[in-house]
C-alpha cells in the first residue's frame, strides 16, 4: 500500500469521519468532502453509502497493507471501489465486476476512466471464467451482490481467483436471500456454506445502523 495512513479518522465541523487519502487530488465522486491534513488530501467515506466503511466503523479488523489485487463482485457505480482504489494505490489492481451495463457505464465514466488501478469487468458474477482481463490470483475477494445465491457465487469466484490463505469480505444481504427467515438464521446459514467450503470465519459484523439486516463476514480461504 502506498500510504500507511490511507484510512484515517478526521474531524470536520466538530464531527469525526472515516476518510481515505485521495488518489486523485481535487476530484470527488459522490459529493464527499475533501479535507487537507498534514499535506495529504482526504475524502470522507460515507458509511451509509459504503458497507465497507460501515464495517470498518463497526470494528472490522483488516490489514490492507497486505492487499495488492482485489476482485470486487458487485461494483455498482464504484463508491466503495473508489475508496479501495485510494487505499491500495497504484501498487495493486481492482478488478471490478458489474453485470448491469447501465450501472457499469457510470463505473467506467466516473471511476475506471480516471483511476488506472481499477479495471471494469462487465460480466455476470455467476460466470467467473468469463473474466478475460484477470491475469493473476487475488489477495482479496470483496462481494456485495443482491442475489439469493450470493454466497455460492462468492465461493465459486474464490475457488478460481483467490490465493489460499487470503480473505474474503462478504456482505450478506439477508432480505435478498430469504425474506421469510429471520436475519440471524440467514446469516448463520450463509456462514455454514462458507465453512463447508473450507473457509475459516474470522469476523461477523452487524452493519446496523448503517444497513438494516446486513452483515459483513470476514473469512480466510483454504483449499482443503
Amino acid at each position: 500500500m502506498e500510504n500507511e495512513d490511507a484510512i484515517s479518522y478526521i474531524t470536520l465541523n466538530g464531527k469525526e469521519h472515516i476518510a481515505t487519502v485521495n488518489l486523485l487530488k481535487g476530484i470527488t465522486l459522490y459529493g464527499e468532502k475533501l479535507v487537507t491534513r498534514n499535506g495529504s488530501e482526504y475524502r470522507t467515506w460515507d458509511p451509509f453509502r459504503s458497507k465497507l466503511a460501515a464495517a470498518y466503523i463497526k470494528g472490522l479488523k483488516f490489514d490492507f497493507s497486505s492487499v495488492g489485487n482485489i476482485l470486487y463482485l458487485g461494483a455498482s457505480t464504484g463508491t466503495t471501489v473508489s475508496h479501495l482504489s485510494d487505499i491500495i494505490g497504484y501498487s495493486g489492481k481492482i478488478f471490478a465486476v458489474e453485470s448491469s451495463t447501465r450501472v457499469a457505464r457510470e463505473l467506467i465514466s466516473n471511476v475506471s476512466s480516471k483511476r488506472t488501478n481499477v479495471i471494469p469487468i462487465i460480466e455476470d458474477a455467476r460466470k467467473p471464467r468469463n473474466y478475460f482481463s484477470i491475469y493473476d490470483k487475488m489477495d482479496l475477494v470483496y462481494c456485495d451482490i443482491a442475489q439469493p445465491d450470493q454466497t455460492s457465487i462468492a465461493i465459486e469466484n474464490c475457488k478460481i481467483y483467490l490465493k489460499e490463505g487470503k480473505p474474503i469480505l462478504l456482505v450478506i444481504k439477508t432480505r435478498s436471500i430469504d425474506v421469510t427467515m429471520s436475519p440471524k438464521k440467514v446469516i448463520a446459514q450463509e456462514i455454514k456454506k462458507l465453512q463447508n467450503n473450507f473457509f475459516e470465519i474470522r469476523q461477523q459484523i452487524d452493519l446496523e445502523p448503517f444497513d438494516k439486516d446486513h452483515a459483513m463476514i470476514k473469512a480466510i480461504f483454504y483449499t482443503k
